[in-house]
């Protein structure tokens, strides 16, 4: 039982932080700081308290990223694509 209050509490930190870093974002982007906020609030809201699994994706997609990276490294850069790929 205490497992489960201490992943709502992670869950409500990384909510916290999707949303300033989002912000910041669509401040950049909107110009707006006002407009920034409601549309993070709306994205975080929206997003990970009404599906709170969905928390999760960009922890896992950032794990996969810092421990996954070396494996695109391994990949030959001047090998040839296949004929389905080429332009």
């Amino acid at each position: 039982m205490c497992h489960l209050g201490v992943l709502e509490d992670i869950g409500a930190v990384l909510g916290l932080i999707y949303l300033v870093w989002l912000y910041a974002w669509a401040k950049k982007q909107l110009g707006s700081a006002i407009i920034a906020a409601l549309f993070a609030v709306i994205v975080v809201y929206l997003t990970f308290f009404r599906y709170p699994f969905l928390i999760w994706v960009p922890v896992i997609l950032f794990l996969i990223a810092t421990f996954f990276s070396g494996m695109f490294e391994k990949i030959p850069i001047g090998a040839k694509k296949p004929e389905r790929l080429k332009d």
